[in-house]
């Protein structure tokens, strides 16, 4: 039923010294009178016409039955301040039928109910009063102009508390739904987004607005206020400086609320204060009207959620940061950049011959080193610098790891050439001017389905070739390296295993004096049987072992089964036999590597003098100090040394004097280039080389008596190789032995 179906009287208006807060349709009372009588309504009109309540007058509205009064409570609610209510109407009790509906069925229960009866003897009961929460009972000729407008103030004082209360309830319920909505967010964007809107909601205005904070909350340097989400006339100021907005009142004010760390309520706009302890806000809303006392309070207890809200996603973009971005160089870091090549893998961003560059830096730790982590610091800082002048328009960057950057971009952009070119010039690293040179990885993205992690690991692979090649510094990545690498990867996997599994053999050579061609010394030589009876070679699985650290593990089973056999061939008759076993580079890093190889022939009971250890010259180059030192103390506890492939290295004339040496081996290459007719220089020098020593020399790979004859003729002391015998398990080294002595 519609309000203007109902009369308005005319109203005379009383100032009084405050106005409520409380809103109200057209800044009225609604008053429901509902009387069977129409004189009672005229009546009441007329006696209550001139009342002024805070500033409002009463607006009457009219229902003559229990049935016209419910449609009007209905469609009204809880407008209606006051309803003069009538017993008796249609029904002995038509009047507590309304109340009853009203208060249980519709569940209004803001109006103030005032019971009036022409009949005294239908006075409800007590209950009646308190369950459908009456303000009060009077018989019609009790109510007198004064006392009438007694009632109707007090009840109208009563309807305003109910708002009120009502009011601050659904506010709090608002504020504890928009705390934690903001709660939820986790990004500054999206929570500066979401105050706006709830801060509008809880006021319930539309209002344009922006919020503003100092720089460090968009990782921008200095003290500036920038604004970091806006509404309305202000959107256009996003990520911009306070200074854009072109509104110097609203300029002004922001940055009187920074300086004043207060709210600032005026009649067309209003700035609030957001404080935490790390982090400061403002916002600021052309509100168009006063903020009034209760909105203000809510705002009050709202804001200080919000400010725990605002320094939370702070944090949270913190954490981002240190997740996705590298804090030296604040360069996308390693978990950004798999992100940036999921985007090209999935066609986000758009081009055809996009290609992953990998850039590591060669020798980067000997800086470290050598001048300190600061002069490293800075120098990856001049890098990075470098790469954005010269790729930044046209690729994405990223810092990998700790020397190793990444860029994604055209190949026309990014290739060999315009990496090279980075490090044609010195790099200026505090004090120091540094030339660098690196090593570069690529991966073209093609267009296969490929995640990012998958692409970095490509080109990892390709990278790792790079800095295996000698020639130059720079692979592509291809299938077959990553084909390569799983096989690696399984071949040192099934190493594993199998030596667990106590698979693995060792072998033994003899070793002849070439004079007598009696047997002097045996070689122990691994081996490495496969399921179908066949061998992996040395050249294969050792570097394999070396490369994996299985070598350290694998060479104590070879000393500890190269002793024991020899004890056995000693009980065997056969104890004037040394035994040389093969030690490599890992296993001179292993800090217990001299004490494990003394316990070892101690264990077994074999004399020192008759094992000797076979090193290469590349071991010895390798580290030659940790190499020199170990064999030393072991030289001194008794055990021989044998310099093995002597020739095909590098080795210093210098640390070969130093090396506690007893036997140079002269490698196969040297001694197959023996053939009639020919001298051998090289294996000629070696021999002549070792006699100038001191050492004994042994020959390896002699496979013709040509060369056996020729090397004794050089002064050569001893050999092996086929001529003499081919490796053999224990068992037939036993039967081979037997058979040379006989």
């Amino acid at each position: 039923m519609s309000l203007n179906k109902y009369e308005n009287d005319e109203l005379i208006f009383l100032s009084e010294d405050s106005a409520s807060d409380v809103p109200n349709i057209n800044g009225m009372w609604n008053i429901l009178i509902v009387d069977d009588d129409k004189e009672i309504h005229s009546v009441t009109r007329l006696a209550l016409n001139d009342l002024v309540v805070s500033n409002k007058s009463l607006n009457f509205v009219h229902a003559y039955s229990g049935a016209e009064a419910l449609e009007i409570i209905e469609e009204m609610g809880a407008s209606i301040a006051i309803i003069l209510l009538d017993v008796v109407m249609e029904s002995d009790d038509a009047g507590l039928a309304v109340a009853r509906k009203m208060r249980e069925e519709l569940g209004i229960i803001e109006p103030r109910i005032i019971l009036r009866t022409g009949q005294p003897g239908y006075a409800p009961e007590e209950r009646i009063i308190k369950d459908y929460d009456i303000n009060d009972y009077k018989t019609k000729t009790e109510l007198t102009r004064s006392r009438l407008v007694t009632t109707i103030i007090a009840s109208l004082r009563s309807y305003q508390q109910i708002l009120s209360i009502n009011q601050s309830r659904q506010g709090l319920q608002q504020v504890i739904t928009s705390s934690a909505n903001l709660m939820e967010e986790h990004t500054i964007k999206s929570f500066c987004n979401d105050l706006l809107v709830q801060i509008n909601s809880l006021i319930g205005v539309d209002a344009s607005g922006l919020m503003c904070a100092q720089a460090p909350a968009l990782d921008k340097d200095g003290q500036d206020i920038y604004v970091l989400d806006a509404t309305g006339e202000f959107v256009s100021c996003i990520n911009e400086k306070l200074d854009s907005v072109s509104d110097d009142f609203v300029r002004n004010y922001v940055n009187c609320c920074f300086e004043t760390k207060e709210h600032i309520f005026e009649k067309e706009f209003t700035v609030l204060y957001l404080r935490s302890p790390n982090y400061e806000a403002a916002v600021y809303l052309q509100a168009g009207s006063r903020i009034n006392m209760i909105d203000r309070q809510l705002l009050d207890v709202f804001l200080s959620s919000a400010s725990v809200g605002y320094e939370n996603v702070n944090l949270f973009h913190q954490l981002r940061k240190a997740a996705f971005k590298d804090w030296l160089t604040k360069l996308p870091n390693r978990n950004e950049f798999i992100n940036m090549l999921d985007d090209c893998c999935s066609g986000k961003l758009r081009g055809t011959d996009f290609i992953v560059a990998l850039v590591d830096l060669n020798h980067f730790a000997d800086i470290n080193d050598g001048l300190g982590q600061d002069a490293g610091n800075s120098t990856l800082i001049a890098v990075t610098q470098r790469l954005e002048e010269r790729f930044l328009e046209n690729a994405q960057i990223g810092r990998i790891g700790s020397d190793v950057f990444g860029l994604i971009g055209s190949e026309s952009f990014i290739n060999p050439d315009s990496l090279n070119e980075l490090f044609l010039l010195p790099f200026k690293a505090g004090e120091h001017s540094l030339t660098l040179s690196a090593s570069f990885g690529f991966c073209r993205l093609d267009g296969r389905a490929e995640s990012g992690i998958n692409i970095l690991k490509q080109s990892n692979i390709a990278l790792n070739k790079a800095k295996k090649n000698l020639k130059i510094n720079y692979e592509f990545y291809c299938p077959e390296m990553e084909q390569e690498t799983k096989w690696r990867l399984e071949m040192i996997r099934q190493l594993a295993l199998d030596f667990e599994a106590k698979k693995l053999q060792l072998w033994y050579q003899p070793q002849v004096d070439l004079v007598t061609e009696k047997i002097v010394g045996i070689e122990a030589l691994l081996r490495w049987p496969t399921e179908d009876g066949r061998f992996v070679s040395p050249a294969v699985f050792v570097p394999l072992a070396e490369y994996s650290g299985l070598i350290v593990d694998i060479g104590i089973w070879v000393l500890e089964e190269a002793c024991k056999q020899l004890n056995k061939l000693q009980s065997k008759g056969f104890g004037d036999l040394r035994m040389a076993v093969n030690i490599s580079m890992p296993q001179f890093r292993d800090p217990n590597f001299v004490e494990m190889v003394k316990s070892i022939i101690n264990d077994y009971g074999v004399s020192p003098e008759k094992i000797e250890l076979e090193i290469t010259e590349s071991v010895v180059m390798d580290e030659p100090h940790i190499v020199i030192e170990a064999l030393q103390e072991l030289k001194i506890f008794g055990v021989k040394v044998a310099i093995d492939d002597f020739g095909t290295g590098f080795s210093s004339m210098n640390y070969l004097q130093k090396l506690p040496l007893d036997r140079l081996k002269v490698d196969r290459s040297f001694v197959n280039e023996i053939t009639p007719g020919k001298a051998a220089f090289i294996a000629e020098t070696i021999v002549t080389l070792g006699t100038k020593l001191g050492l004994a020399t042994i020959a390896e790979g002699v496979e013709k008596r040509e060369q056996a004859s020729y090397m004794l003729k050089l002064g050569c002391d001893e050999a092996q190789g086929y001529l003499f015998a081919k490796p053999m398990p224990y068992e037939q080294l036993c039967e081979f032995l037997v058979q040379d002595q006989s």
